[in-house]
C-alpha cells in the first residue's frame, strides 16, 4: 500500500515552517527587545537587518507553508537562517556558561537547514498550489 504522502508533505511543510513564522511574530511583538540583541551582537545596521529578517521569515515561511513557489520560500529561508545561525549561535565564540545552549540553537538550525535543502531539491509535493498551478497550465488530462 502507498503511503499517504500527498498528506504528510504539506504537513511537513507546515511544521517546517511554523518555527520562522513564529518567530518573526515574536521579533514584530518585541521589536525593541530585538533590536537590542542586534546591537549586542555589535552587527551593523540592526533595523535593516531586523526588518530583512521578518520579512524573508513571514514571506519564505508562508510560501512554503502553502506550497506557492515553496522552492523559492525555502531559499528565501535559508538566505535567513545560514546567517543568523552564524552571527546569533556561535557558540564557538559564547561565553561557557551559554555555550551548550548555542550548540543546541545552531545544531537546531543546522537541521532544518536540511530539511530546507530537501525542500528545495523535491519541491513541495502533490497538495500544494505549486501542483495545482503545475496542473493549471498543463491543462485537463
Amino acid at each position: 500500500m502507498q503511503p499517504k504522502t500527498h498528506l504528510v508533505a504539506p504537513l511537513g511543510r507546515f511544521l517546517l515552517s511554523l518555527i520562522f513564522v513564529a518567530s518573526a511574530a515574536g521579533k514584530l511583538a518585541d521589536w525593541n527587545g530585538t533590536l537590542k540583541m542586534l546591537v549586542d551582537k555589535d552587527l551593523p545596521s540592526p533595523e535593516m537587518l531586523l526588518s530583512i529578517a521578518v520579512a524573508l521569515e513571514i514571506i519564505g515561511g508562508l510560501m512554503v507553508i502553502l506550497g506557492f513557489f515553496a522552492r523559492w520560500g525555502a531559499v528565501a529561508l535559508l538566505m535567513f537562517i545560514v546567517p543568523a545561525s552564524v552571527l546569533m549561535h556561535n557558540f564557538w565564540a559564547a561565553d561557557p556558561s551559554v555555550s551548550q545552549m548555542q550548540m543546541i540553537n545552531f545544531m537546531k538550525n543546522v537541521s532544518i537547514t536540511g530539511g530546507l535543502l530537501v525542500l528545495v531539491a523535491f519541491g513541495s509535493g502533490p497538495f500544494s498550489l505549486d501542483s495545482l498551478l503545475r496542473r493549471k497550465s498543463v491543462g485537463p488530462a
